[in-house]
């Protein structure tokens, strides 16, 4: 079975304290649905119409738990807190297997 991924690219952060909001909320959602962070934030080269800013890479073992995570109770609660502070670009993909 595929696994799934959440890819995160921020466009622009206009409000940090809000992020750090976020981000405390939504590590604990994201591992009470099995997911693993494999790159938050860290250096970054962009290519073509690329934004070097902030990405985020979560994988979760399919497509299907991705989505449910997102869903979630405790990651929509993140997604509150979150509010305006950014603008980002934040995907749910399939693996290949």
């Amino acid at each position: 079975m595929p696994k799934g991924y959440w890819v995160s690219v921020y466009r622009t952060i206009s409000d940090p304290a809000k992020l750090a909001a976020y981000n405390e909320l939504a590590r604990s959602a994201v591992q009470a649905a099995g997911g693993r962070t494999f790159v938050r934030g860290g250096r970054v080269v962009a290519h073509d119409a690329g934004i070097a800013e902030r990405v985020v890479l979560v994988e979760f073992d399919s497509f299907e738990q991705a989505v449910a995570a997102h869903e979630s109770a405790a990651y929509q609660k993140a997604l509150a807190a979150l509010a305006d502070g950014v603008d980002r670009d934040f995907r749910i993909v399939e693996g290949t297997d």
